[in-house]
């Protein structure tokens, strides 16, 4: 079942278009990402799916209720976590959500029911009478997922919800969103993190206020048009100056002492290894994610 559509969605900040005909359309139950880098229009999409902010235009609905006009019946059913911590930092874990219940109206035993396995669910319990301005960046995220959740959301919209937190954080972060979307609620995130993309049950990818390819994460690695190389070369330079002149290379990045090498198809990854005279240490790999990005954004130029 359907739960958000976007039609043709734009938005205008006087001439630069933020959002230039955004379409897609979100099923209940699904973990849908919005991927792509800075710029690209993903937290103005939030922003409008949550009603905070008007379209310049295209149509928008969430919950069957069209937006902005039925913005208010709307805001009850959906939780909205934006990219900046914003909770209080002079109260502690739990003086700030049982200050969101009570914006929400949660009756005293209902809170008192919903309280405890949150803090455990995010790792909190022993934290909960810590002031929040001395959380650690992972933890304050976690704090405002509480209260994101505290009212039990049909939707989740999470804007990049863990950008600037450290690796282990991220991962706890992910677990725990994997545990609210088994609970059947429906999650729309932003993320520049390609990796991350693999955690949704769909992703968009965002560029320029478009979406450029729309799919499951493994769909669309199945139709990735090339082959993908990973190469560790004994003689780095040696082999650079190999990648410079090959005809052979669609896109490449070097990591560190290895090389992520894309090239057209497999007779070209043949010769390309033939070439390169290390066959040993140059194997074929799975296309990700941000391969399919690359790809995307340079056959649009």
């Amino acid at each position: 079942m359907e739960v958000i559509k976007a039609v043709n969605l734009q938005k205008k900040f006087k001439e630069t278009a933020a959002l230039d005909g955004l379409d897609f359309s979100v099923e209940r139950g699904e973990i849908f990402g919005l991927i792509g880098p800075d710029g690209g229009g993903k937290t103005t999409t939030m922003r409008i799916l949550s009603g905070i902010m008007k379209p310049t235009g295209g149509s928008v609905t969430v919950l069957g209720r069209g937006l902005p006009e039925e913005a208010e019946g709307v805001k009850e059913h959906i939780g909205y976590m934006c990219q900046k911590f914003s909770l209080y930092t002079d109260l502690t874990v739990e003086e700030n959500i049982r200050f969101f219940a009570d914006i929400y109206r949660i009756e005293k035993k209902e809170l008192q029911e919903r309280l405890f396995p949150l803090l455990q669910m995010t790792r909190l319990a022993p934290f909960k009478d810590r002031l929040a301005g001395n959380l650690s960046g992972g933890m304050k995220q976690k704090l405002a997922l509480i209260c994101t959740l505290i009212h039990r959301p049909e939707i989740l919209f999470l804007d990049e919800p863990t950008t600037g937190v450290d690796p282990v954080s991220r991962r706890e972060f992910w677990e725990i969103l994997q545990q609210i979307h088994a609970d059947g609620v429906t999650i729309v995130v932003t993320t520049p993190y390609m990796d991350e993309a693999e955690q949704c049950s769909r992703i968009g990818l965002v560029f320029r206020g478009r979406i450029i390819a729309l799919d499951s994460p493994r769909d669309m690695k199945r139709a990735f048009k090339g082959v993908v190389l990973e190469s560790h070369p004994a003689d780095i330079k040696s082999f650079s100056g190999i990648i410079a002149s090959s005809s052979y290379i669609k896109d490449w990045q070097q990591l560190g002492s290895r090389f992520h090498i894309v090239v057209e198809d497999e007779a070209a990854a043949g010769d390309f290894m033939k070439k390169a005279g290390i066959d040993s240490l140059t194997q074929v790999i799975a296309a990700s994610v941000e391969d399919v990005f690359v790809e995307r954004i340079k056959t649009r130029q």
